[in-house]
C-alpha cells in the first residue's frame, strides 16, 4: 500500500485531484464567508461530498494496476 497515492498530487488520480482542489476551494470560500459574516445553508455538506469523492478516488487509485490506461495521473 503506497501512502503517497493519498498525499502526493503526482500520484493521485483525477478523482482525488478534483476532490482535493474542491476541498481547498471550499475552505477558501468558507473563510471568505466567515470574514463577510455570511452563512449559506448546508454549506458544510460540501466537506462531506469532497471527502467521499476523495475516498472513492483513493479506492479506485489503489485498485488500478500501473499502466492501466484508465488511471489519469497529474504530473506537475
Amino acid at each position: 500500500m503506497k501512502l503517497s497515492k493519498i498525499y502526493d498530487p503526482r500520484e493521485m488520480n483525477s478523482y482525488q485531484f478534483v476532490a482535493a482542489t474542491g476541498l481547498v476551494m471550499t475552505i477558501v470560500a468558507n473563510l471568505i464567508l466567515l470574514f463577510l459574516g455570511k452563512t449559506v445553508d448546508n454549506f458544510n455538506a460540501l466537506y462531506l461530498c469532497w471527502t467521499v469523492f476523495f475516498v472513492l478516488g483513493t479506492v479506485a487509485n489503489y485498485n488500478s494496476k500501473p499502466g492501466d490506461g484508465h488511471d489519469h495521473h497529474h504530473h506537475h
